[in-house]
């Protein structure tokens, strides 16, 4: 569900810097601006839906959200009847399209907020950069009808690059496997009761200290599948089952580290009291979570 919102604020986002290009080489019609200007209409409830999907894992849509995509429809559909010659309707009707994109950002900002401690770092930080980029976008826009950005086809170009930044993004988070689950028939509150019972497993009895702990055995554990274990850990926290063991195993050398008990002990130590099978793999890790080596974080972190 989410991959389809993200073409359509993709697709808005062609239409408009698409019109943008057209507009500068070629001698356009009013109609054919129109649809430019209307994909406008569609970046916002699809931003917003995008985020809603993502976070809250929505397979069916109510009736009522369809609503939000009438704007787009009326408009492209009236795209001949509607004023575009630049006179004060047209520029009326041209601002207010961009206050209609500037109510759904501030919507889709007020998701992202309520969502920071939800446990899904990836997703976070994805929807927290697509949505800065449709800002800059419209900022771009706005300042160029004040005449703050004289550069018209500057937005293309501006354009070009989010398009460029966000391709690298994708890969490198690969954001699309966030939807690799959506033929699952688990719902939310099972998915959320079955963390539960993960989060018991590795806080409580630290089944993370075993250095050959696998995802078989784990789900064995839990009497469910590894694939239904994976979905779980995936959708609830935006890691793999490897990066939340890890996760946790860092948490436990990062506390040895600093203990007063553990504050003299050798790296290697700690690595394997924490659950690592090899210091090589505690430093990759340890840098991977903390952007620092862990002597590094010792030295930081011990009290003076």
């Amino acid at each position: 569900m989410a991959h389809r919102f993200l073409v359509l604020v993709i697709l808005g986002l062609i239409l408009r810097i698409g019109k943008s290009i057209l507009n500068v080489y070629l001698d356009l019609d009013a109609w054919q601006r129109n649809i430019g200007i209307a994909g406008i209409l569609l970046v916002g409830p699809s931003l917003w839906q995008y985020g809603e999907a993502l976070f809250h894992k929505k397979r069916k849509l109510h009736w009522a959200i369809y609503l939000h995509f009438l704007p787009y429809l009326l408009f492209t559909l009236l795209c001949w009847t509607i004023p575009n010659r630049g006179d004060t309707l047209s520029y009326f009707i041209y601002d207010a399209v961009f206050a209609h994109l500037l109510m759904y950002l501030f919507i889709a900002t007020r998701l992202l907020v309520n969502n920071h401690k939800d446990n899904k770092p990836k997703i976070y930080k994805w929807y927290r950069n697509l949505l800065i980029g449709v800002v800059l976008i419209w900022a771009f826009y706005i300042g160029n009808i004040a005449g703050l950005i004289p550069f018209y086809i500057g937005g293309a170009l501006f354009f070009s690059l989010l398009v460029y930044m966000f391709s690298f993004l994708l890969l490198r988070n690969h954001t699309f496997s966030l939807e690799k689950y959506t033929a699952s028939t688990i719902d939310q509150n099972t998915s959320m009761d079955m963390m539960d019972s993960i989060n018991m497993l590795f806080e409580e009895e630290e089944i993370y200290l075993n250095h050959k702990l696998s995802l078989q055995e784990v789900a064995q554990a839990l009497k469910t599948s590894p694939r239904i274990l994976s979905q779980v850990v995936n959708e609830n926290k935006g890691m793999n089952f490897s990066e939340f063991v890890n996760f946790h195993r860092i948490e436990k050398a990062k506390k040895l580290l600093v203990s007063p008990n553990g504050k003299d002990e050798k790296i290697i130590s700690i690595a394997y009291d924490s659950g690592f099978g090899n210091v090589t793999s505690f430093n990759v890790a340890f840098k991977s979570f903390t952007h620092l080596t862990p002597s590094q974080y010792r030295r930081q972190n011990s009290p003076s």
